[in-house]
């Protein structure tokens, strides 16, 4: 548990964090935004008129920035264990992504959408106990990685959180099974002192 010294610094750091001040101004629900879109612009991602399945969806800033990208004619398909204030163009959907009734839901929602990409920012409540975060953090995108294999298009992407540590070069090798290429990044809104990584799968094989 945090002290109340402690409490008192982040918040005010998190209140002084230019990329809280800019979602703020622009509207979006969280700093993390910047984190998905630097990687978008980068990496194109985003095509108009594509599915997309945003796992860990809440508060929804990724949904925001996917629903403006793929415009009217494409769809958004959110999921995640606390609820989100809805959105334009966003099907949203509350349950653990763990749990087999939650997936049969958005599997129905989809109702045979051809999935044109899949991002996944799902983490666990943290502890504060390194081991055991990263092991859970872990845990959620090999299940995104699983969803993937069910769902994802051939030749399409795949953009899911992790943290550093002992299992994530075994995550790693394990999604270049199912793509042309994995690669790492870390974009400038993530701070720097946190050990969350985003894992890109480009061109799913099969």
């Amino acid at each position: 548990m945090k002290s109340a010294k402690t409490s008192k610094a982040w918040i005010k750091a998190h209140i002084n964090d230019n990329f809280v001040r800019k979602a703020n101004h622009e509207g979006y629900r969280s700093r993390a935004a910047y984190k998905l879109q630097e990687i978008a612009e980068r990496d194109a991602l985003f095509v108009p008129g594509m599915t997309v399945v945003d796992l860990g969806a809440a508060p929804g800033s990724w949904s925001q920035i996917a629903s403006e990208a793929v415009g009217v004619t494409g769809k958004v398909f959110a999921l995640d264990i606390l609820d989100m204030q809805p959105l334009p163009n966003v099907t949203f959907i509350q349950g653990d992504f763990r749990e087999t009734d939650v997936l049969e839901q958005l599997e129905t929602a989809l109702a045979g959408e051809q999935v044109g990409l899949v991002i996944s920012d799902m983490a666990p409540n943290l502890t504060g106990i390194r081991v055991s975060d990263q092991a859970h953090v872990m845990y959620l995108a090999e299940l995104a990685l699983l969803f993937c294999r069910e769902h994802l298009n051939p030749g399409k992407n795949f953009l899911v959180k992790v943290f550093q540590g002992s299992d994530f070069e075994t995550f790693r090798k394990s999604m270049q099974d199912d793509f042309s290429k994995v690669v790492v990044r870390k974009p400038k809104a993530s701070r720097d002192r946190s050990k969350e990584l985003y894992l890109l799968g480009l061109k799913k094989i099969i």
